[in-house]
């Protein structure tokens, strides 16, 4: 048998080229973003600390040092001891526990109402969207920051009043934004179709509309974890924020209130000031990055 024969009868060999999967490809896109990597890694870092604070540092939040009062950073005060003498480095991770959780709760309750009033009033149209959007005019037109003094001072300054009424006064913001991203997606075609075989409409909302807006919830929530944040941090200003001795990344900064503490003893308000504002820049960078790759629009 010739060699050309033997070629013949060999069996065809064939190629296939696997296309990455569309999570991989998220992934890939993320990785190549050096401000988005550099981001989740700080977030890491932070929350791990804040988790495993008691084994970082051996003194308690609210423990008195009556002979390291005000001291300077050292070799047994990290980052030093505020004015009645407890540490810095210990009252940062415990307050950073405090800070994020009330931004992470916070931002659940709001997505959640808001996540649901958009879908049902974008979706619903007519009377009910009217209905929706007019209580949403309503919220709107009064501050957020008046409508959550007004919380703290009848229900008192504390960690579960501050997130509760976060949470319940930011989620007019989030219907406009996930109502606005319904109203695209209920007239696609498969939609129309799922509309034609008599599907109900709860069950459209639930499989087929919540999946395609859970990219924009996720975006949502990362930049708004650092807007709560920040607002803890301006209540703790006025003092309506989480009272001492809780230690929360606000009030700790708050203590430096006077020029004095300012100039002559930086380490109360420079590590903790710093910390609040890199994880706020982190939780940006995610944020912009995850926009940029889960919309399709920004992709290219």
């Amino acid at each position: 048998m010739s060699v050309q024969a033997k070629a013949s009868s060999a069996p065809a060999q064939t190629v296939s080229l696997k296309k990455p999967s569309l999570a991989a490809q998220n992934l890939r896109l993320f990785l190549q973003n050096p401000g988005a990597v550099g981001g989740a890694v700080f977030m890491l870092l932070i929350m791990v600390l804040v988790i495993i604070a008691p084994w970082v540092t051996p003194f308690e939040p609210q423990e008195i040092d009556v002979q390291a009062i005000r001291k300077p950073p050292n070799v047994t005060h990290w980052l030093g001891t505020d004015l009645t003498g407890r540490d810095m480095l210990t009252r940062i991770l415990y307050g950073g526990r405090v800070s994020l959780l009330i931004g992470l709760l916070a931002m659940i309750i709001r997505t959640a109402i808001g996540l649901v009033l958009g879908a049902i009033s974008g979706y619903g149209g007519g009377i009910v969207d009217l209905g929706i959007q007019r209580v949403v005019d309503i919220m709107l037109v009064f501050p957020d920051i008046f409508l959550l003094l007004i919380i703290v001072a009848t229900f008192g300054p504390s960690p579960t009043t501050l997130l509760i009424g976060q949470g319940l006064l930011g989620w007019p913001h989030d219907t406009r934004v996930f109502r606005s991203q319904v109203l695209s997606i209920r007239e696609l075609d498969f939609i129309l179709a799922a509309r034609s075989i008599g599907t109900s409409n709860w069950r459209i909302i639930r499989q087929h509309i919540m999946p395609h807006v859970m990219s924009l919830v996720l975006v949502n929530m990362t930049l708004g974890i650092g807007t709560v944040i920040i607002a803890e941090a301006g209540l703790s200003f006025l003092g309506l924020g989480v009272q001492p001795p809780t230690p929360s990344w606000g009030n700790i900064v708050t203590a430096a209130n006077n020029l004095t503490l300012i100039q002559r003893f930086w380490w109360l308000w420079v590590p903790p000031g710093l910390i609040l504002v890199a994880t706020v820049v982190a939780l940006n960078l995610i944020g912009d990055a995850l926009r940029d790759i889960l919309d399709p629009r920004r992709r290219g």
